[in-house]
C-alpha cells in the first residue's frame, strides 16, 4: 500500500502573516501558552528552527500521549510555508514509518488568509491503514488551528505588523 495524502483548505480572517507566524514560527511558546492542559512545552533537540532542526513536543502529564519528534524538511517565510515530519513518538501509529506535513498560507484581498495543509501518512512496508485510522489526529489539527485562530482574533496586537 502507497501513502496515504489528506488535503484540507482552510480560510480565516485573520491575516496570513499572523497566522503563519503563530502556528509557525512562534508556535514553540505561543502553543504552550494558550493550550497548557495538552501542550507543556517544546525542545529544540537539534539545529537552529530552520530546515533539519528536530523538535520535542512534551504533552502535559495525564495526556493519552508523552511526547512526539518534528523534523523540519523545508522553511519559506517570506512565501508563508513549512515542510515537517513527525518522525517519533506516541501519536505516531505503529503502522506509520512517518507522518508529513505540508502548510502554505496566502494573504486574502480583505485581510485574511486562506491556506492548506496536506498531510501524508507513509506507512511501513506491507502494511495496510485505512483513512480512518488518521481522522483523530487531522481533527486535533484542526481544533488547534480554532484554539490558535481564536486567541489571535481576541489578541489583534499579538504579532501584528
Amino acid at each position: 500500500m502507497g501513502a496515504l495524502t489528506v488535503t484540507h483548505e482552510f480560510t480565516s480572517t485573520v491575516a496570513a502573516p499572523r497566522l503563519f507566524k503563530a502556528l509557525v514560527l512562534e508556535a514553540d511558546t505561543l502553543i504552550p501558552k494558550i493550550a497548557p492542559q495538552a501542550i507543556q512545552k517544546v525542545d529544540i533537540l537539534e539545529g537552529n528552527g530552520g530546515p533539519g532542526t528536530i523538535k520535542q513536543i512534551n504533552f502535559t502529564e495525564g495526556s493519552e500521549y508523552k511526547s512526539m519528534k518534528h523534523k523540519i524538511d523545508a522553511l519559506d517565510e517570506k512565501n508563508m510555508s513549512i515542510t515537517y515530519s513527525l518522525i517519533e513518538g506516541d501519536p505516531l501509529p505503529e503502522k506509520l514509518e512517518k507522518i508529513s506535513y505540508e502548510l502554505n498560507f496566502e494573504a486574502e484581498p480583505e485581510g485574511g488568509a486562506k491556506g492548506k495543509s496536506v498531510t501524508v501518512y507513509h506507512p511501513k512496508a506491507e502494511v495496510q491503514f485505512a483513512e480512518e485510522e488518521v481522522k483523530e489526529g487531522n481533527e486535533k489539527s484542526a481544533l488547534l488551528f480554532k484554539v490558535v485562530e481564536a486567541y489571535l482574533i481576541a489578541n489583534p496586537e499579538v504579532y501584528a505588523a
